[in-house]
């Protein structure tokens, strides 16, 4: 799904220890109606996206029983949008798979945080790791203790999970049944969505500018690559930023004049005499 609020609630979750949810950690209790409420908030506004995304894929090409499927077996959205957006514009099936997947790797973090969390038994980790994408995370991670987090991760990902899967299936029969979505601009509903869920994220000078250079290479290498491609060069905009401010970080604090520090010393020197 969306990224919305999940990087800072992944830097306010790491403060925590493996600890979360035990008596007398100094975290204040949070009612399990007002975990509920939150959970439930997030899962049925995201949850009715689903219908673009249903819109999106079967203006695409896929069938109904494929774009359901595709929202069953994945659920996660920003990988299902790129996936379809590549088919729909002609691309290698193969590529459009490889841009969906590196994508969905960032789930796999997600995951290795929500184990810490919330502890769940064995036999219930694979089932619950389907349900591991932003939403569920950013939910999780904002609790206070491990048992309003598991309330949060199941609340949220079941809600999402039904709603996302039913908007899929009528957003696909509705296409089907106004035939041509180009010609009603449906084709955009997808693209739209996500903008409009990633534009909250873009809170800090470098997220912008990784989302702006993104941008560029992404239009700019369209017309020459093949469809999906500019998508996986498009990601190379976060490692430039992020390298670019690390050796910015790194000048200022390394940045005072070299001459400065002997005269600094020669002048304690001169006091000391």
């Amino acid at each position: 799904m969306a990224e919305q609020t999940t990087s800072a609630a992944i830097r306010a979750g790491s403060a925590r220890d493996g600890q979360a949810g035990r008596p007398g950690d100094g975290r204040p209790e949070k009612a399990d109606s007002a975990v509920v409420r939150d959970a439930l908030g997030v899962g049925v506004a995201v949850g009715l996206s689903g219908f673009a995304f249903g819109v999106t894929s079967a203006g695409s090409g896929l069938s109904v029983l494929q774009t359901c499927a595709l929202s069953l077996l994945v659920f996660t959205g920003a990988s299902q949008f790129a996936l379809v957006g590549a088919i729909a514009a002609g691309g290698n099936p193969l590529t459009a798979a490889a841009g969906a997947f590196f994508l969905g790797v960032r789930n796999s973090f997600y995951g290795l945080r929500l184990s810490q969390l919330l502890a769940l038994p064995r036999v219930v980790r694979p089932f619950a790791a389907h349900w591991v994408i932003d939403e569920t995370t950013a939910v999780s991670l904002a609790q206070p203790t491990r048992r309003s987090a598991r309330i949060g991760f199941t609340v949220t990902g079941l809600t999402l999970y039904v709603l996302w899967n039913l908007t899929t299936l009528l957003g696909a029969l509705g296409a089907e049944a106004i035939g041509d979505t180009d010609a009603w601009g449906l084709d955009a509903a997808g693209p739209a969505v996500f903008l409009a869920l990633l534009a909250p994220m873009l809170r800090t000078s470098t997220e912008r500018a990784v989302a702006g250079i993104a941008v560029i290479l992404g239009l700019g290498l369209l017309p020459v690559l093949p469809a999906g491609v500019p998508v996986l060069v498009a990601a190379l905009a976060a490692p430039a930023v992020l390298c670019a401010e690390g050796r910015r970080a790194a000048r200022r604090a390394t940045g005072k004049n070299p001459q400065e520090d002997p005269q600094k010393a020669d002048g304690r020197q001169g006091e000391g005499r």
